[in-house]
């Protein structure tokens, strides 16, 4: 056991030093009167089998994974969620009793983001058009989730290789979710009757001059659209500047962000600490 009787979480990444997790997890523990500590560990890929093991010592809850870990993790652990399952990609595990049991937080985090701005939510009264994910990594899985599953939307897949478009469509053909995703240039997506793109590409990760959208006219999209880009940092992307010097709202990756850690703990912890909580954090950060 840990002497200082804390609770013990880690995020294992590779790079790591860049990440917020940490102040949003010390912030949760402190949130939620535990006694807890949250590292970020740089963990390269041939180290990851190890770590994992390490998390089944008494005391630790677990850990959240990022880039490169999210796929390579699945082989090593004991249980998947459905979420994880389907997704392909894990961002959470969950120790418990000496088992390891991978969770993806980021696709129901997507959504409770979402949620929180009126779309896909019970209040939302606009017509269902179909999603447009920008993307086909791992982030996008996490996206197309989100649309095609847990809103029951009809997704189409941009991405600057047409074939990983296609492939990451193909990946969910036998889904049962009452709607369909396929791969899509922009000249064939309708765009009149868009009013929801997740950029789920690196373009414009610390990069703001990168957009995914270079030259696209955003007045075309339908009326209340909303851009949601999954990156974070910075906070203001080109892509988000440019759709709203269109009249687009828009908005970046922090409510995700927030949203996935607020399930991660709940997870680990059962206490369900208030996503303002942690985005107030995040400010102070």
């Amino acid at each position: 056991m840990n002497p200082s009787g804390a609770l013990r979480a880690y995020l294992y990444a590779d790079p790591a030093a860049h990440s917020r997790s940490p102040a949003l997890h010390r912030a949760a523990f402190a949130h939620a009167g535990l006694p807890g500590e949250y590292t970020a560990l740089r963990v390269p890929a041939p180290d990851l089998p190890a770590a994992l093991a390490r998390l089944r010592t008494p005391g630790t809850l677990g850990a959240n994974l990022s880039l490169p870990h999210k796929e390579a993790a699945l082989p090593w652990l004991d249980e998947l969620s459905d979420a994880a399952r389907a997704v392909g990609a894990v961002n959470t595990v969950i120790h418990r009793g000496g088992r390891l049991i991978g969770e993806n937080t980021d696709a129901p985090g997507l959504l409770a983001a979402l949620h929180g701005l009126g779309v896909g939510a019970a209040g939302d009264r606009a017509v269902a058009g179909p999603v447009v994910v920008l993307g086909a990594g791992g982030a996008a899985r996490a996206a197309v989730y989100t649309a095609l599953i847990l809103m029951k939307r009809d997704v189409l897949i941009v991405n600057r290789t047409r074939v990983r478009a296609e492939e990451l469509a193909a990946s969910w053909a036998q889904a049962e979710a009452g709607a369909e995703v396929r791969a899509a240039d922009l000249a064939a997506v309708p765009w009149p009757q868009v009013r929801l793109i997740v950029n789920a590409s690196s373009a414009g990760l610390d990069a703001p001059g990168q957009t995914p959208l270079p030259g696209f006219d955003f007045s075309a999209l339908a009326p209340g659209a909303l851009v949601y880009d999954m990156v974070y940092s910075p906070r203001e992307t080109r892509l988000l500047q440019d759709a709203r010097a269109a009249g687009v709202r828009a908005e970046n990756g922090l409510g995700m962000l927030a949203h996935q850690a607020r399930l991660a703990f709940r997870a680990w912890t059962g206490v369900d600490v208030p996503a303002g909580a942690l985005l107030a954090a995040l400010e102070e950060a």
